[in-house]
């Protein structure tokens, strides 16, 4: 699919989404944020994807709404949400920043599963500078990456925070030299990969509806999911020793997280039951 804005490449079952505006700093159209949901509500029926990674293209990530689309006329009034979109897939979501992500685009960044940074990378909700209130869930999502405090002070006062504080308040899972950001990225999404799919996603499910519950009950819930879950003993075997050498490699130091091949596994396809994320 390819919308004016939005570029994407499918390589070794990762879905890449590129937000390819970099003249307009990457602000979001109604065009490109209605592609984005349409490509979320297709991606987990499709069996080549395993994983989705969105990033940008130089030098920012996004500025946000294209906010001279706001009111403009002509502009198609439909409500357009792609953090709730983004939210609802059940796959793994990776986004790679590169650099100033901002307000909406913030919103974007917190409803997937995994943020790599690039060095370059700053984060700001301006919102309220603008006199406006967020729609797409950052009231949410910010103070449950952050803290209420740290949130309200994003917010409040729509100051950028740098890479090394995001990645000293939890807000990103990683920040990465700025010319290896893709492939740090890529090779995140090749780890997931390289894990079975099906399990992928059923961990990912149990995390995202444990989040809302009690401790007890998010134990039950495990409980419950893992006695119903069928494990293919063919896989299970063909996987034991690969991930037996994974191991040793890496606690040797020959490994810091990299991918590994399936060594002969089969793939399994990422459907099954389960309910989508309550993120969404």
């Amino acid at each position: 699919m390819q919308t004016e804005g939005l570029r994407t490449e499918l390589a070794n079952r990762v879905l890449v989404v590129t937000l390819d505006r970099a003249e307009k700093k990457n602000a979001l159209t109604v065009a490109m944020r209605l592609a984005l949901e349409e490509l979320c509500a297709r991606v987990d029926a499709d069996p080549e994807v395993d994983v989705v990674l969105l990033t940008a293209t130089d030098p920012v990530f996004s500025a946000g709404v294209d906010i001279r689309e706001v009111g403009a006329q002509g502009t198609s009034m439909r409500p357009t949400d792609p953090g709730r979109a983004l939210r609802s897939v059940r796959k793994p979501v990776v986004v790679a920043v590169n650099g100033a992500c901002v307000s909406g685009a913030l919103e974007i960044a917190l409803s997937c599963d995994f943020i790599v940074a690039s060095e370059r990378a700053r984060f700001a909700d301006t919102h309220a500078r603008l006199g406006a209130l967020p729609r797409w869930g950052l009231s949410a999502l910010l103070p449950r990456a952050v803290g209420l405090a740290k949130a309200k002070e994003m917010t409040l006062t729509g100051n950028f925070v740098d890479a090394a504080e995001a990645l000293r308040i939890g807000l990103v899972n990683r920040v990465v030299p700025h010319e290896r950001l893709r492939d740090e990225a890529l090779a995140l999404a090749a780890d997931i990969v390289s894990s079975d799919a099906r399990a992928v996603v059923g961990s990912l499910d149990l995390y995202d509806r444990g989040a809302g519950l009690s401790l007890a009950e998010a134990l039950a819930l495990e409980e419950k999911v893992s006695l119903a879950w069928q494990v293919d003993t063919a896989e299970f075997a063909a996987r034991r020793g690969a991930v037996t050498a994974r191991g040793s490699a890496q606690q040797d130091g020959g490994l810091s997280g990299g991918s590994t091949s399936r060594n002969g596994a089969s793939h399994r396809g990422a459907s099954g039951s389960g309910s989508s994320k309550p993120r969404a």
